[in-house]
């Protein structure tokens, strides 16, 4: 059973000129513990399918299924609720709360699931502690380097055990160190079970992924 599968995904827009399309009639098959890379010039809708994926985006036609659950047909409400459930996003720049500790930023996820005061402390100092970042709990986000602040933004993506992780150029502010920490990290976690769904214009680092897809002008070109 695949963990996510697409039949026929589009997205477009009405412009004066008539419909144009994001993406064209995307077939997908993702099994769970995949690492995925999707690559494509700029504008290809790299960025659109993982919204789509990730369910920030419920604009666009055709069938997706989730672990057997037909998003396609399910109400926002349901699809957020899923959203909670399965995913855990990483962006390039980062989504941190400024005024939150980085304590705060990653106890931010467990009070959307409703988990307990008690479970939330012992889940968020399990985390702390597995990402070493003990030490700048209290700091705020301003207070770290480019690095530190996407360390914190993937503990915070992981700790609430999410099925998969989507990447949304997660290197792309980063110096070249910084960026194989973060993806070694990605690495392991996919060691792990978890499904990674990247994206990327480094080729270095699409090669962590176990297969690329290639979109371009919307259209899948590529499945390696």
């Amino acid at each position: 059973m695949s963990l996510i599968k697409t039949r026929g995904m589009e997205k477009s827009y009405k412009t004066g000129a008539g419909e144009t399309f994001v993406l064209r009639r995307i077939d997908l098959d993702i099994e769970q513990g995949d690492f995925i890379t999707i690559m494509g010039p700029s504008g290809a809708g790299k960025s659109t399918l993982l919204s789509i994926l990730g369910m920030l985006d419920g604009d666009w036609r055709g069938e997706y299924w989730l672990v057997d659950e037909p998003v396609h047909a399910m109400k926002p409400r349901a699809r957020i609720e899923l959203n909670k459930e399965y995913m855990g996003f990483v962006f390039q720049q980062y989504h941190l709360l400024d005024d939150l500790t980085v304590y705060e930023n990653l106890e931010i996820p467990l009070s959307y699931r409703n988990v307990r005061r008690k479970e939330r402390q012992a889940m968020v100092a399990d985390t702390l502690d597995r990402f070493q970042i003990v030490g700048k709990k209290d700091l705020f986000p301003t207070q770290l380097s480019g690095g530190q602040q996407q360390l914190v933004a993937v503990a915070r993506a992981v700790i609430a055990e999410p099925k998969v992780i989507l990447a949304d150029e997660p290197t792309g502010s980063l110096h070249s160190s910084q960026g194989r920490m973060i993806m070694d990290l990605l690495k392991q976690l996919n060691r792990e079970g978890t499904t990674i769904i990247q994206v990327t214009h480094n080729e270095s680092y699409a090669a962590y992924g176990d297969r690329i897809i290639n979109l371009r002008d919307g259209w899948l070109v590529d499945d390696e």
